[in-house]
Formats: C-alpha cells, structure tokens, sequence
C-alpha cells in the first residue's frame, strides 16, 4: 500500500503540544497485558545481549554500552528512550529534522545491531514504564517532532498514540527522511491508529519478525 499525506485528508488545527504531558486516554488492557507479557519475555534476553555487548564492545565499539535519546512521547510529553549505542560518539546532535542518517558515524557493530534491531531492546525498560508500548508509532527526536508538529499534516494527531518500539510504519515504510519520507510515515501510523486492534498488533508483531530475520533493519 502507498501512504502520503492525503490518504486520510486531514486538515488537522496546529495544536503544537511540545513540552506538554500526556491526556488521560487510558490504554486498553489487552495491549498492556500484551506489552508487560513480551517484556518479560524479553528481560532475559536483553540481559543476555547487554552481558556479551559489554565484553565485546572495547573491541568492536568503544565507548558506552547504552544511549539515552530524548523522545516525543504521547500528548508531546517528552521521556528518554533506551537503546544500546551504535555510533561513534559526537560532541552535539548535528542531524536536521528533515536531514539523511549520519551513515559514516555508525560502527561495524551497530549496522549488526541495527540490522537484527537488538539496538532497540533496551526500550523494553520504556514499555514497564509505561513511556512506550511494544507496538505504536515510532518516537521521533524531541527537536525534531517540534518541527514536525508544524510542519507535517497529521503529525499532531499521531502524537496521541503511545509510541512503539516497533509499528506499521516500521515495517511497511520502513526508515524514512526528507519531509516527504516522513510524510508518509505520519500518513502509515494514522491508518495504524485507524484500525488499532489486537489482532492488528499480533500483524505487526509477526511482520516485525519478519523484517528481522530479513535483516532489513538500519
């Protein structure tokens, strides 16, 4: 399926939220029991990984183990997201909102990483902690969503759905730049609010696997 902008035709006030605190839409208990269950889950396994990164990291990506990167949650809420670290550190974030991935700052390592999305497993820690969900629109950098609220048609509207570690847009757009990029990404997330059902998370669940195992992750 082809997603842009005027898939839904929105025409959406510019309720620009930075700075602002999630509204009190509750989540439904089938996605939570869902997010808690394949968190714990995944615990182990994140253990596992952070344990052999450790060791293999002063040798194939030196410095530190996890990253912290300042996200645009639910409502415009800012939170940290967790991720293990796959590029070489720089002094400030240079990248535009709109700008391509800075490929020549991303280790050996990390492309492995970022290939079999492992880099995202720290965010499991968001999900207990109620910042994310397992399935959701993916968290944009809190500079850059700014931009993105008053620029891109929608944007507001998908900032009312708790972000995921992983979604339609992930798996169906896949990563995306340039303000046309992410224009249909907003334009995949709304049809994803649209039809939001746990049958439709089990979907993604199932297609996100399948990208993995692809290795077409970045």
């Amino acid at each position: 399926m082809h997603f842009d902008e005027n898939t839904f035709g929105l025409d959406e006030a510019r309720a620009r939220n930075c700075g602002g605190r999630p509204e009190g839409i509750g989540v439904p208990f089938s996605k939570r029991f869902f997010d808690v269950a394949i968190s714990a889950l995944l615990l182990p396994v994140l253990a596992l990984a952070a344990l052999v990164l450790l060791m293999i990291n002063p040798f194939f990506n030196r410095g530190s183990l996890m990253y912290y990167q300042r996200r645009m949650g639910r409502g415009g809420a800012p939170f940290r997201a967790f991720k293990f670290r796959t590029m070489k550190p720089a002094m400030a974030l240079a990248r535009g909102a709109y700008d391509a991935l800075e490929q020549d700052r991303i280790s050996r390592m990390g492309r492995v990483l970022r290939r079999l999305r492992i880099d995202e497993l720290p965010q499991i820690i968001n999900v207990l902690r109620r910042e994310m969900s397992i399935i959701g629109p993916r968290p944009d950098l809190y500079d850059h969503a700014c931009v993105y609220l008053d620029t891109v048609p929608g944007y507001a509207a998908r900032q009312q759905m708790m972000p995921g570690i992983s979604g339609y847009a992930q798996t169906e757009v896949g990563y995306v730049d340039g303000r046309e990029g992410v224009k249909r990404k907003v334009a995949a997330d709304l049809h994803y609010e649209m039809h939001a059902s746990f049958r439709f998370d089990l979907w993604i669940a199932w297609r996100t696997l399948c990208v993995i195992l692809a290795r077409k992750g970045r």
